[in-house]
């Protein structure tokens, strides 16, 4: 699942991707427009900033612009700079990787195997859309626009709204 703070740095990415090009974009535009706390765009702004994608310039006329073209920025760029990773589990990461705590050796696990093509499939998705593509608001023909239910029989209470686990 993203965090907040990259559900929020792909917005505002997005909103200076629009305005491409039209020089400092004022950060209360942004945090406005896309309904983002000052505060935390701020933060959000300066670590994209020490990763070289925005720049900013302080004063009256001040704001933040894309220092790369939207073109040659993909999603999968941007959630690296955020998470550090596009996988789901330390151990399946390519650039972070970690040995899962209290893990079979990775040789022999299913659930590393799985999660690895999990990142590569999310990879080849998101590093396949660039920032500067149109985002179809309407699922394609064929696809389905509602979540589908959990083919696995869980039973019910597994899982809330928001993808928790409930509680035993």
């Amino acid at each position: 699942m993203l965090s907040q703070k990259t559900r929020y740095a792909i917005r505002a990415m997005q909103h200076l991707a629009d305005r491409y090009g039209q020089g400092p974009i004022p950060l209360t535009e942004i945090a406005t427009k896309q309904n983002i706390p000052a505060k935390f765009l701020t933060v959000i702004l300066s670590e994209l900033s020490r990763f070289g994608i925005v720049d900013a310039q302080r004063g009256k006329d001040g704001g933040y612009w894309l220092s790369i073209s939207p073109i040659d920025i993909t999603y999968g760029d941007l959630i690296r700079v955020m998470r550090g990773s596009l996988a789901l589990v330390p151990c399946a990461s390519r650039f972070a990787h970690e040995t899962c705590k209290n893990c079979l050796e990775e040789k022999d696990c299913r659930t590393r195997a799985l999660m690895l093509q999990v990142r590569d499939a999310t990879a080849t998705l998101l590093d396949g859309i660039r920032l500067s593509d149109p985002i179809d608001l309407v699922p394609a023909a064929g696809a389905e626009a509602e979540i589908e239910e959990p083919a696995g029989d869980l039973g019910e209470g597994y899982g809330d709204a928001d993808g928790k686990e409930a509680a035993e």
